[in-house]
């Protein structure tokens, strides 16, 4: 998953083309919904309403192992009765946390919050003067940076997540060459700063480093090669 953004106007399109052809338009927003790219829904950036929406992971606050899929009357009627089960489905503790978590969203407005420390994150992340950084995307705190691999000096994505591990913050190497960042919506602007000053930092650190002294580096490496060769 490494945070493409569509272009406008791009799900619109989508939307059209599945209308048209009588396909239903199903929108996965497991990992991009409830505020995630600063709008509740990411459909919403492109004005879609999808026929079939499913939703997950933050729907809990990370509290409960909860999801759905929401549909109009006319498509979830096509289940009849007997036709469909789930072990857990409508558990009522899955509920009451979605619920809750959903309240909190909306009470501490969430999905402006992410809206705006995006934007001021990307702004960060794009000031800072580095060979090895190549591109800054993403919407809301859902971004990503991708690594310019003719500048790492061999250096990788997960060897710089390493590093940052190493500093005091986490983050997700993917695609090779791409590293994901999305911090918890509760972040403060303060910590966020913090957080792309320690990216600034190890982005300008790591290229003359020698592999030996990213902290972590030539263990997981081994480990790897030791399950790539089983």
């Amino acid at each position: 998953y490494s945070i493409v953004v569509p272009d406008d106007g791009y799900l619109r399109e989508c939307k059209r083309l599945c209308e048209r052809h009588n396909v239903l338009f199903i929108a996965d927003e497991i990992q991009t919904g409830l505020a995630r790219t600063g709008k509740m829904l990411c459909v919403e950036h492109d004005g879609v309403r999808p026929d079939i929406l499913l939703l997950g992971k933050a729907l809990s606050g990370g509290m409960y192992p909860v999801s759905v899929a929401l549909a109009d009357r006319d498509i979830m009627l096509c289940i009849k009765p007997g036709e469909h089960g789930s072990t857990y489905g409508g558990n009522p503790l899955g509920c009451a946390t979605a619920m809750a978590a959903l309240k909190v969203l909306k009470d501490e407005n969430m999905v402006e919050k992410s809206a705006r420390l995006g934007e001021r994150f990307r702004e960060l992340l794009r000031n800072i003067k580095s060979p090895m950084l190549k591109t800054v995307r993403g919407r809301g705190l859902l971004n990503a940076i991708v690594i310019d691999e003719a500048q790492s000096n061999g250096k990788t994505a997960w060897q710089l997540c390493l590093l940052l591990k190493h500093r005091g913050l986490l983050a997700k190497p993917t695609h090779v060459n791409i590293i994901r960042l999305a911090p918890p919506l509760t972040i403060t602007e303060e910590e966020l700063i913090n957080g792309a000053r320690i990216i600034e930092l190890a982005l300008q650190d790591i290229v003359a480093m020698d592999v030996r002294d990213i902290p972590g580096a030539v263990e997981s490496e081994e480990g790897y090669q030791s399950v790539a060769d089983d």
